[in-house]
C-alpha cells in the first residue's frame, strides 16, 4: 500500500520545472483573479446600495422642496415629478406623503399593496428593507424605504407648525438585477483576462527557461563528444553551476588521464626488473645468486609500485570536498619526523592561522605536509618553520590557501632550482631518498591549479618552499 501511494505521488508530481513553475504561477493566478473578483464584487453592491439610498435620498428632497399647502393644511402636489416612473402605475418607484391627517401618494402606487407609512418627527431619517409589498399582479415583492420628517409652518407661528414625512420606495428587485448583469460582465472579463495572462505566463516562462534547456543542449553535446566543454555564455545564476559542470569534466579528464600516465609509467618501470629476471632465470646463475637477483628487484619493484601508487593518490582532487583544518594533521606528521631525525635536534615550529583551512582530500594534505616537512627535517641544522594562512578569495569561492616550509639548512641555489624539483632528481645523491618527494607535491599543487615556488628563506636562511592554492570552486 505504501509503495502504491508513492507511486501515485510520482504520477502526479510535475515532470519539469516549466510544468512546475506554471502550476503554481496558475494556481496564484486563480487565487488572486478570485480574490480581485470578490473584492470587486463586494465593493459595487456596497456602492449600489449606497447610492440607491442617496437616489432615494435626492427624491424625498425633491418633493420637499416642491410641495405645498394650502391655509387649510391640504396637500398641493408638485406639477412635475422628480422620475417619470412617479407617473406610471406599478413602475416600482413610489412616493408617499405621510399626514397628521392623511396621506398622499404617487400616481405609481395604484395597484400595489405597499407597506404601512408612519409619520416621523421632523428632521429624522429612516431607511429600511426589504419590506414585503404584492404587486399589481398579486405577486410578493419587497422595497426598499426611505423616510424623512419634514415641519410645515402654516401661518409662521409655532403653534400653526405641523409634521408631515415624506417616503420614498423602490422595488427590491433592481438591486439584484444590476448586480447579476455586473457579476456576468465581470467574471466574464476576468475569464478572458485569465485565459490571456496563463497564457502570455506560459510564454515568459517558456523564455525564461530557455538559457536551461540550452545548458542541457550543451550537456548532451558535451556527452555525445561534439564538445569538450560547457560555454561561458550564460546568465549570472547559472554561472556557478556551469563553471562547477566544467571543472569537473576537467577534472575527471585529468584523473582519467593521470590514471593512464601512472599504469603507463608502471608498466613501463616494471619492464626492466622483469626482463632482469626473465635473464637470470634463463641463464646459468646458482641458486643462491638467483636468491639475491630476485631480492634486489622484487626490493626495486616493491619501490616502483609505492612510488606510482603515491603518484596516483594525489591525482583524487575533490571539486566539493569539506575544508580540512591543518594543524592536527602537522602535529601528527612532526610527532613522527621528530622520532627519525631525534639525532639532529631538529625542533618544528608552527605559525598557523586559526581561519585557514585546506579544502581538498586529507590525503593530499598529508602528503604535501609529509614531503614538504620531511625534505625540510632532512635539510635543516636545528629549525623548521611551518606556516599556514588563507590565500586569495573571490566572490562564491572557496578561498585559497598560502602554506609555507622554512629550513635552516644550506638553502638551494636558484640555477638548481628547477634541476631539484625534476622527477627523481636528488639534491645531495649522499642523501638518502628516492627523489620523488618534492614532484609528488608538485603533481598535488598542480591537480589543485595552485603554484609551487622555491626560494631562499627569509626568516631562517635557509631553503623555502611556498605553496599557493587558488580559490576553488
Amino acid at each position: 500500500m505504501g509503495q502504491a501511494r508513492k507511486d501515485r505521488r510520482l504520477a502526479w508530481r510535475p515532470r519539469s520545472l516549466q510544468a512546475r513553475q506554471l502550476l503554481a504561477a496558475s494556481l496564484g493566478l486563480l487565487a488572486f483573479l478570485a480574490a480581485a473578483g470578490y473584492a470587486l464584487d463586494r465593493a459595487f453592491v456596497d456602492v449600489a446600495s449606497e447610492l440607491q439610498r442617496d437616489r432615494l435620498r435626492s427624491y424625498a428632497t425633491s418633493y420637499a422642496r416642491d410641495i405645498e399647502f394650502d391655509r387649510a393644511g391640504n396637500l398641493i402636489p408638485p406639477y412635475t415629478q422628480p422620475d417619470e416612473r412617479f407617473e406610471r402605475p406599478g413602475s416600482g418607484l413610489y412616493a408617499v406623503v405621510v399626514l397628521p391627517n392623511g396621506t398622499w401618494s404617487s400616481e405609481s402606487t395604484s395597484g400595489p399593496r405597499l407597506p404601512d407609512a408612519e409619520l416621523l418627527e421632523g428632521g429624522v431619517e429612516k431607511f429600511e428593507g426589504p419590506l414585503p409589498m404584492t404587486r399589481a399582479d398579486g405577486s410578493d415583492g419587497e422595497v426598499l424605504r426611505y423616510g424623512k420628517g419634514f415641519i410645515w409652518d402654516l401661518e409662521q407661528r409655532p403653534e400653526a407648525e405641523f409634521p408631515y414625512t415624506i417616503h420614498i420606495m423602490e422595488d427590491a428587485g433592481l438591486l439584484p438585477q444590476q448586480v447579476r448583469v455586473f457579476r456576468a460582465a465581470l467574471w466574464g472579463y476576468l475569464g478572458i483576462a485569465g485565459l490571456v495572462l496563463l497564457l502570455l505566463q506560459a510564454l515568459v516562462l517558456r523564455w525564461s527557461l530557455l538559457p536551461l534547456r540550452r545548458v542541457v543542449a550543451e550537456l548532451n553535446r558535451v556527452q555525445r563528444g561534439q564538445a569538450d566543454r560547457m560555454s561561458e555564455l550564460h546568465p549570472r545564476e547559472l554561472e556557478p553551476l556551469t563553471e562547477s559542470i566544467n571543472a569537473l569534466i576537467e577534472s575527471e579528464r585529468q584523473n582519467l588521464e593521470h590514471q593512464r600516465n601512472t599504469m603507463g609509467d608502471l608498466a613501463h618501470s616494471l619492464k626492466t626488473p622483469l626482463a632482469v629476471l626473465r635473464t637470470r632465470l634463463d641463464g646459468d646463475a646458482s641458486e643462491a645468486e638467483l636468491r639475491a637477483e630476485v631480492a634486489d628487484q622484487v626490493q626495486r619493484m616493491n619501490e616502483l609500485v609505492s612510488y606510482q601508487l603515491s603518484r596516483g593518490a594525489s591525482g583524487g582532487h575533490q571539486l566539493f570536498a569539506a575544508p580540512v583544518e591543518i594543524e592536527p594533521y602537522a602535529e601528527a606528521i612532526v610527532r613522527g619526523l621528530e622520532k627519525i631525525y631525534a639525532a639532529k635536534g631538529v625542533v618544528c615550529e608552527f605559525e598557523i592561522d586559526p581561519a585557514a583551512r585546506f579544502h581538498g582530500e586529507p590525503g593530499d594534505l598529508q602528503e604535501l605536509l609529509g614531503n614538504l616537512l620531511e625534505n625540510g627535517f632532512k635539510w635543516a641544522r636545528s629549525r623548521v618553520l611551518l606556516t599556514v594562512e588563507p590565500g586569495a578569495s573571490a566572490p562564491r569561492r572557496r578561498p585559497g590557501l598560502l602554506l609555507a616550509v622554512d629550513d635552516d639548512g644550506p638553502g638551494i641555489p636558484p640555477e638548481r632550482i628547477a634541476h631539484v624539483l625534476q622527477r627523481g632528481v636528488r639534491g645531495d645523491e649522499r642523501v638518502q631518498g628516492h627523489g620523488i618527494g618534492l614532484s609528488i607535491v608538485q603533481d598535488i599543487v598542480r591537480s589543485y591549479r595552485g603554484e609551487l615556488d622555491v626560494s631562499a628563506s627569509p626568516e631562517l636562511g635557509g631553503a623555502r618552499f611556498l605553496v599557493r592554492l587558488p580559490p576553488g570552486l
